[in-house]
């Protein structure tokens, strides 16, 4: 069955032409495309093919889907298992990676796809030689191809770290007008009817396409680069927050490929703006204006929150909390507030810290595990490696001596930080003493190797403060960074805490989340009709002279440890019985 036709398509300006960039100069790294369903993401990546220059020989140019359930093996190519028998010869079946070079290789749903994966195509992709190295024997070959993957946020995030590996990202609008609506109907209606018909109809649009992009190749060579634009594209990097210089990198080629795309002898500035947002979109750690808005939004407290004084009658310090809750503090415009360092903080062994979803489970019950802030258990396991066995009796059978492979050894550890951002944290400083707790895990985190991600709920809403991936060396700025004012939307950081761990492990079943609700409790809501969360600490930065106990009760709620903070003293988590919420009421 024919593909859509890439001229066919209605509107998408933007992708249509950072997909025809990356074909001009696959060097760029791949284009990444973020949107919700039938955006036509997939239609015009499988269309892209048809429009590339065939090769020397009038190849036309393949295009290959990596499918979410590939091996490392059918991706990058493996041991011709039957001319190692038949013939006692070690060669290489080819890979999905050689099938693709001179095409596109598509990855649909590349967020979903393991890591390993993602980072070695990736790798291979900004080289344009895919190298296969198996005990003692290595393999080669060319492998340059235009890299599209596609998906959708709602099923899960492309860790930062790959994600900033794509050349280009583009975030695709949710909606439409409806005159778009009405011709993008229309056009797919006249090809499902007549698929032939619509083909003959673009043909001279689409050869013309083809032509362009040979054309451009061809130039890509001689376009030159004043030094204006490497000022340009620095400062601009620089102003954007970025990490490394891939952007760069990426941002130079990107507006060489635009100039030969153009049919001009040198980059000029039309270029550097146009590549600019689908270079810095994934990339960017800074807004690309400072300017404070003229009226914070969510000032609203959610619900069950007081606060009927303006911002400009709130208190300038203390815990004063009108009527048992929140009151002015809830009310007051989203504000920074600089982390104070904690001292390193002594978390419960492992199998403490877990609660096995017991709501009523004793501190005495609680068992002893592995040394605290250790990432990976020490169960490993092993398997037949068929490759290196081969290999090593050189194709004769029986086999005289068996080879294994090591699988990896223990789970990959991610922390999960809830970080209650409202208003009442502002006071005594609760919330820079908090971020100092979080400063404090990432820091452990970060020696262990192991990963975090840090939500903070307030201002009406959940947000990201800290994407899950390897734990920073220094997430000081990051968290400083983070505003806390408006309500406590405790049940929205739950239920989103739930649906993160349940979308990680899904992905890797071996993962181990440990989650940690830091709060001060000044909510009403209540969180015990939620099933527990596993692996769970509640940390109580309640620091009020009467103590109200609602992070007891949450921890409870949760089935969770719970720990009480003295800041800059260390305490100790335990569980919370009936008896004990009674006494701290």
């Amino acid at each position: 069955m024919s593909e859509f036709p890439f001229a066919a398509v209605v509107g998408q300006e933007a992708l249509k032409t950072a997909l025809l960039l990356n074909a001009i100069n696959p060097r760029i790294g791949g284009v990444l495309i973020s949107g919700p369903k039938g955006s036509a993401k997939s239609t015009l990546a499988r269309a892209l093919a048809a429009i590339l220059p065939s090769d020397g020989e009038g190849q036309r140019a393949p295009f290959v889907t990596l499918p979410l359930g590939a091996s490392e093996d059918r991706l990058v190519g493996s041991l011709d298992l039957q001319k190692v028998l038949a013939e006692r010869e070690a060669t290489f079946h080819q890979g999905l990676l050689a099938k693709a070079h001179g095409g596109v290789l598509y990855v649909d749903e590349v967020n979903l796809l393991p890591d390993t994966l993602v980072d070695l195509l990736l790798d291979v992709a900004a080289s344009g030689t895919n190298i296969v190295e198996r005990d003692g024997i290595s393999h080669s070959h060319p492998a340059r191809f235009s890299l599209i993957g596609t998906m959708n946020p709602d099923e899960g995030e492309l860790r930062p770290q790959l994600l900033d590996r794509f050349g280009l990202c583009l975030e695709q609008a949710e909606g439409v007008s409806i005159d778009e609506r009405i011709a993008i109907v229309q056009q797919r209606e006249a090809f499902d009817r007549d698929p032939a018909g619509t083909l003959e109809r673009v043909e001279d649009a689409q050869a013309a396409l083809t032509e362009r992009i040979a054309k451009a190749q061809r130039l890509l060579k001689e376009i030159t680069t004043d030094p204006w634009v490497y000022r340009t594209i620095a400062t601009r990097c620089e102003a954007a927050g970025v990490e490394g210089l891939r952007a760069d990198v990426t941002w130079h080629r990107a507006a060489q490929a635009h100039a030969a795309w153009r049919g001009v002898g040198s980059v000029e500035q039309q270029d550097i703006d146009t590549v600019e947002p689908w270079v810095l979109a994934h990339r960017r750690t800074q807004p690309p204006e400072q300017h404070p808005p003229s009226s914070p939004p969510n000032q609203t407290p959610s619900n069950g929150e007081g606060g009927s004084s303006s911002a400009n009658n709130a208190p300038s310090g203390g815990s004063s909390y009108p009527g048992g809750e929140q009151g002015q503090w809830g009310a007051m415009p989203p504000m920074t507030q600089e982390a104070i360092s904690q001292p390193a903080v002594k978390l419960p062994d492992s199998d403490g810290f877990a609660q096995r979803n017991n709501r009523s489970e004793t501190a005495a019950s609680a068992g002893k595990g592995e040394e605290p802030g250790r990432g990976r258990s020490q169960v490993t396991t092993s398997r037949l490696d068929g490759f290196a066995t081969l290999i090593a009796n050189r194709g004769q059978w029986p086999w005289q001596q068996l080879k294994m492979r090591k699988a990896r050894a223990g789970q990959t550890t991610a922390h999960l930080v809830l970080l209650d951002t409202s208003g009442s944290t502002l006071g005594q400083r609760l919330l820079g003493q908090a971020k100092g707790l979080v400063e404090s895990l990432v820091t452990q985190a970060y020696a262990a190797r192991e990963q975090v991600a840090v939500l903070g709920f307030g201002n009406g809403g959940v947000v990201s403060i800290l994407s899950r991936r390897r734990a920073p060396k220094n997430a000081r700025g990051t968290l400083d960074n983070a505003k806390g004012g408006g309500g406590t939307p405790l049940r929205e950081a739950i239920i989103e805490a739930k649906r993160l761990i349940l979308q990680w492990q899904r992905r890797e079943p071996g993962l181990k989340v440990r989650t940690y609700l830091i709060t001060d409790g000044r909510t009403r809501e209540t969180v015990d009709d939620l099933a527990p969360l596993d692996d769970c600490l509640v940390i109580d930065t309640e620091q009020s002279k009467v103590k109200r106990g609602q992070g007891a009760r949450i921890a409870q709620q949760l089935g969770a440890l719970y720990w009480p903070t003295s800041f800059g003293k260390p305490s100790m988590a335990h569980t919370v019985s009936a008896h004990q919420l009674g006494n701290l009421s």
